[in-house]
């Protein structure tokens, strides 16, 4: 009497065939352990601390100012009430910014241009170190980037209280700092004019609470390491694209699946064995560095697993879908990057956040880095992530689906 096999006893065997080949896959599988040893030691080279605080070199430092101006406002005649004023407006004590002071002009100039290093110590002092006489920096001391300053005139805080117009104050900044604080010292300066002069300022804004759009990150900014990690487990599902699409297009060219669909296997069977196979492997490795770089909490620990999962399985259709369309292994190549390479451009700007352009938000992955950034860096759960998994539901249909039909009617030509 014939026993018939069961669909699932096929499915295994073609699970153990498809890990055997994986297995003698050399390149591949030392792609594979490269990422799993680069990713977690990337992850930790990524600094973990983000510097909120605006750097202001100022020269001549404030105390000079403050002094020289509260003696030459009593020359002048100036009350006392005056120069109270004067001694109240403390420049260095504003939320935010960090002031370096220089007794010159020229040397601020210098620690601008990076001839002149800034450095801060454990308890908050500066040191000073010329590169140029090759000076070395002070030990147990942080780097500080110095990348814009102000000189002001000495009779500066005297001649705002007298009401002088026309003071002369130059702005330095470095090439590659970007406009936006340039603009932002200028406002400062003519802020803090007004306030030394006693005037108002003639334009008046609403309570910060009441601009701000969207969740304010001041004084909670994400480091770069807590962005690279949405990005880090990104890459690690797309790279299986690579190594499924490949197993796919050597059997295929090879007519190996010819002799698969010999036995009782269908193609059916092939494609679930291809889908199971991928999907596992994709999956283990984005979980085991996850494991690795952390970002599991007991509150999003379930939706990590269902946004890794599908994005595995998007991920495979897409290897579906190159696998049947490679004639050759550089062809195999070409349009495995040919899909790759557009699918990451949402990492990109996940690790850069801002205004996403619409077309970005098209893409099939992007909601698959929307939930991760979520999850790992905001802290969102199922309720903030619904709408992403849901398109990304129906992406993940529409390219696995693609990938079926692509692989059935590749087997049934041959």
């Amino acid at each position: 009497m014939k026993r018939t096999v069961s669909r699932a006893a096929i499915i295994r065997a073609l699970l153990r065939k498809e890990l055997v080949s994986y297995a003698r896959d050399t390149v591949y599988l030392a792609l594979t352990l490269a990422v799993l040893i680069a990713a977690p030691l990337l992850f930790r080279a990524m600094p973990d601390r983000v510097e909120e605080d605006l750097v202001l070199a100022v020269s001549p430092p404030v105390d000079r100012l403050l002094e020289g101006s509260a003696e030459a406002l009593r020359a002048l005649g100036a009350s006392e009430a005056d120069v109270a004023r004067i001694r109240e407006a403390d420049l260095a004590k504003q939320e935010g910014l960090l002031l370096v002071e220089f007794d010159d002009e020229v040397k601020m100039r210098q620690a601008i241009d990076g001839t002149l290093q800034v450095w801060r110590t454990r308890d908050g002092k500066l040191a000073f170190v010329d590169t140029a006489a090759g000076e070395k920096r002070p030990k147990g001391t942080k780097r500080v980037d110095v990348q814009v300053g102000v000189a002001f005139p000495e009779r500066f805080l005297a001649d705002l209280a007298l009401g002088k117009r026309g003071l002369a104050v130059t702005v330095y900044t470095h090439a590659s700092a970007p406009p936006e604080l340039r603009q932002a010292v200028t406002s400062f300066v003519r802020e803090a004019a007004f306030e030394v002069a006693g005037e108002a300022l003639p334009v008046q804004f609403p309570d910060e609470k009441d601009v701000v759009v969207g969740v304010d990150r001041l004084g909670d900014q994400v480091s770069l390491r807590e962005k690279m990690r949405p990005m880090l487990l990104f890459v690690v599902l797309m790279m299986e694209t690579f190594s499924m699409a490949s197993l796919v297009s050597t059997e295929v060219l090879e007519r190996t699946v010819t002799a698969v669909l010999v036995t009782p296997a269908k193609a059916s069977d092939f494609i679930a064995a291809k889908t199971i196979f991928g999907t596992l492997v994709s999956f283990t490795q984005a979980l085991i560095v996850l494991a690795l770089i952390g970002g599991v909490t007991q509150e999003n620990w379930s939706l990590m697993l269902a946004v890794l999962v599908m994005g595995a399985v998007m991920f495979t259709g897409i290897a579906l879908l190159v696998g049947a369309a490679g004639k050759d292994f550089m062809g195999q190549l070409f349009y495995a990057m040919l899909f790759t390479v557009p699918m990451l451009i949402p990492a990109f700007a996940a690790l850069f956040p801002g205004s996403v352009a619409p077309w970005v938000r098209i893409l099939p992955t992007f909601p698959i880095i929307d939930v991760l950034v979520k999850a790992t860096v905001y802290g969102g759960g199922w309720r903030e992530s619904a709408g992403s998994l849901a398109y990304a539901a129906v992406w993940l249909a529409v390219l696995y689906g693609a990938g079926v039909v692509a692989l059935k009617r590749k087997v049934a030509s041959l």
